[in-house]
């Protein structure tokens, strides 16, 4: 496996970011190859096979699924975070490489950063919106 050196120099970047997760994503030229943090994805997500179909969604959809090598340099979060937020990177660098990919990426909403984030805890409850049992007397 080659390392980030002896990389060509022209790439297409995109960050993407989803929880608390954020994803650095570099798209090469190549075969399809998939690096996350310096190991292939298999490795990193542990074989989950949920975790490969979603990382590779834009670039299926855009039917560039071979013509890429995807290096990814994730952080913050867990799994799932860090998987939407590669998939979010992969989509912004694909515009990158070619605008005119923005209605298929945006109809099936690869650009939209998704929101949802673990709310805060609150003073005088357990949790979030969880109050202690209320007893009468």
């Amino acid at each position: 496996m080659p390392n980030e050196t002896s990389r060509p120099e022209r790439f297409h970047y995109g960050t993407g970011r989803r929880k608390t997760a954020v994803a650095r994503v570099r798209l090469y030229p190549g075969e399809g190859n998939v690096t996350v943090n310096g190991r292939t994805s298999r490795e990193y997500f542990g074989g989950r096979e949920l975790h490969q179909l979603t990382i590779m969604t834009p670039l299926r959809l855009t039917n560039l699924a071979g013509r890429f090598d995807v290096s990814v340099r994730v952080a913050g979060g867990g799994v799932s975070g860090q998987v939407g937020a590669i998939r979010h990177g992969i989509s912004r660098a694909l515009l990158r490489f070619d605008e005119e990919l923005r209605p298929t990426l945006k109809r099936a909403k690869m650009l939209t950063r998704d929101p949802r984030a673990k709310e805060r805890k609150k003073v005088g409850l357990k949790r979030a919106r969880k109050a202690p049992q209320y007893t009468k007397r």
